[in-house]
């Protein structure tokens, strides 16, 4: 799958790039495992407005995926890969041999036609395989991870991520995030074999506007642009720029830890990804 720039015939094309959707291998997906989604238009129960930006867009259906992948031990032949409009990854359509369809998210290199296993021990650490962390050989890429066991994958699930499993000690593994940071998990949790599909996802951009607007993203109004009745940031002579960026009610917008200093997960990070180096 690479990408495609387009030729510049409209202003909209000039800087249009995108994906050319090349392992996609069908337009429709299967029926008893979508279901309507509604929009709300960034609007509350009572119909106030309590989310700006929101509204429009292209009617969706959501797909069901299943990131638990609890079907131990029971083959499944992937039967098509397809877009998702929900997600920035691919998703694959798994036929299992007991009659059951699910879905799942498509790692780079899945194929169809290719069998996918998920299971606590006997499975090969394969391209699209589901297996335990203690299964797993260390410097393996996987995605898709649990951070409880039986909870359903939670981390590295976008398009184009993956962790890299290091090293394992006692009940606990550690992983390089997505992030660069390093993490404990323990080792009952699961998680897929391979790298997130449709890596090039990063490189598009958009050419337009109206894209924004197909995703159901208004048109967003610069804080510098408003009234100080509206903003702290707005108003003053000229073309101010503002001053130290702030939220509509005044709070610093930009630097500011939002993690609890105690959290009780702390002590499985092992390292951050900002923290100084020599400190």
């Amino acid at each position: 799958m690479g990408i495609r720039k387009l030729n510049p015939v409209t202003p909209g094309t000039r800087h249009k790039v995108i994906t050319d959707f090349e392992g996609i291998t069908t337009r429709v997906p299967e029926k008893s495992l979508t279901t309507g989604t509604n929009k709300s238009g960034g609007r509350n129960h009572s119909g106030k407005m309590t989310m700006r930006y929101i509204g429009g867009g292209h009617k969706q259906s959501y797909r069901e995926i299943d990131l638990k992948r609890d079907k131990y031990g029971i083959p499944a032949v992937v039967k098509t890969i397809e877009y998702d409009p929900n997600r920035t990854a691919r998703i694959a359509l798994l036929f299992y041999a007991d009659g059951e369809k699910r879905y799942m998210l498509a790692p780079n290199g899945l194929k169809v036609g290719q069998e996918v296993l998920s299971g606590r021990s006997g499975v090969a650490p394969e391209v699209g395989n589901t297996l335990p962390l203690s299964e797993i050989p260390l410097g393996t890429v996987v995605h898709n991870i649990e951070l409880q066991p039986g909870k359903g994958g939670s981390i590295a699930r976008s398009a184009g991520t993956f962790a890299q499993l290091s090293a394992r000690e006692g009940k606990y593994a550690t992983l390089k995030m997505p992030s660069g940071e390093l993490r404990m998990i323990l080792v009952a949790c699961l998680a897929t074999i391979g790298t997130v599909g449709n890596s090039e996802h990063m490189l598009q951009k958009s050419g337009k506007a109206g894209r924004s607007r197909w995703q159901g993203r208004r048109p967003r109004t610069r804080p510098v642009a408003m009234n100080p009745v509206d903003h702290p940031m707005g108003g003053g002579e000229g073309r101010a720029s503002g001053g130290h960026p702030r939220s509509r009610k005044g709070l610093l917008a930009k630097g500011k830890k939002t993690r609890a200093p105690k959290n009780r997960s702390n002590r499985f990070i092992l390292e951050r990804i900002n923290a100084k180096k020599g400190a």
